[in-house]
């Protein structure tokens, strides 16, 4: 068994390769730059981009930059279907042996890949959170209300899944693939965190949280998410609660997972 205090050198890092799923909306002003600081981390990256109908030109730029680095994997979806369905995209497109939620906005840092992965690497974690929350990374000060909020949505879903997360909304969520891709999305819009989260729970995986660096953006540099996402997600929380734990209290035969294997976690 690793020892978690001995960590884990480059080499182990090295063997893995990283699956960043990325839904992208309309980041035109953002999008070269995310890109490039993704495909600078010391990692072998797989950058899986979905466009969920963009109209600012986005399309454009991941068509170019797909042709200049192989890492980066370009879908388009059909119409604007939400981050949900973009990430289910996404998702089902992984190949590699863990798996990150990225946004294209330059809120969170892929510099932070490294710590994410330290829980998953060593084999103590199933999923880790990046967490706004904790640590003592640089964090933007931005919407009071927006953090009330979020430690709201954090305080509901902790009493409904019985786990003590600081931060259950942020967008930094790292998977095993087995384990994400063993999991059935049904949200198509913000209401894939709580969803997640309580899928997570239920399914008695081991969960680590890890402070990350934040520099949120206001809703005049594209900021999308408002009130009627949170409402929604304190919905979500109530709906998957109760949905999954029947779910998952049901009999039935283990399913195989993508990757062949029977998978554990269902």
């Amino acid at each position: 068994m690793t020892d978690w205090h001995a960590p884990s050198n480059d080499a182990q890092f090295r063997a893995v390769k990283l699956s960043v799923v990325m839904p992208v909306y309309n980041e035109r002003v953002t999008l070269r730059a995310m890109i490039e600081r993704i495909l600078a981390q010391p990692l072998e990256i797989e950058l899986l981009c979905v466009d969920d109908g963009s109209s600012d030109g986005s399309v454009e730029i991941l068509e170019e930059l797909a042709k200049k680095h192989a890492q980066l994997k370009f879908f388009r979806q059909p119409r604007n279907m939400g981050k949900g369905a973009a990430l289910r995209r996404g998702i089902a497109e992984a190949t590699g042996d863990f798996v990150v939620i990225q946004d294209a906005d330059l809120e969170y840092d892929p510099s932070d890949y490294r710590q994410l992965l330290e829980p998953l690497v060593t084999g103590k974690a199933d999923v880790v959170y990046g967490s706004r929350f904790m640590g003592s990374a640089p964090h933007r000060v931005l919407y009071f209300w927006h953090s009330v909020g979020n430690r709201l949505l954090t305080l509901v879903s902790n009493c409904f899944t019985n786990i003590n997360l600081t931060d259950m909304e942020t967008c930094y969520k790292m998977f095993r693939r087995e384990v994400i891709q063993s999991m059935p999305i049904e949200e198509n819009r913000f209401g894939f965190e709580p969803e997640i989260t309580v899928k997570v729970a239920h399914r008695k995986l081991r969960i680590y949280e890890v402070g990350i660096s934040y520099s949120g953006r206001t809703y005049e540099e594209g900021k999308k998410i408002g009130w009627k996402d949170g409402v929604r997600a304190m919905y979500c929380l109530i709906k998957y609660s109760l949905k999954d734990t029947a779910e998952c209290a049901a009999p039935a035969a283990a399913p195989a997972s993508i990757s062949g294997r029977p998978a554990e976690l269902k």
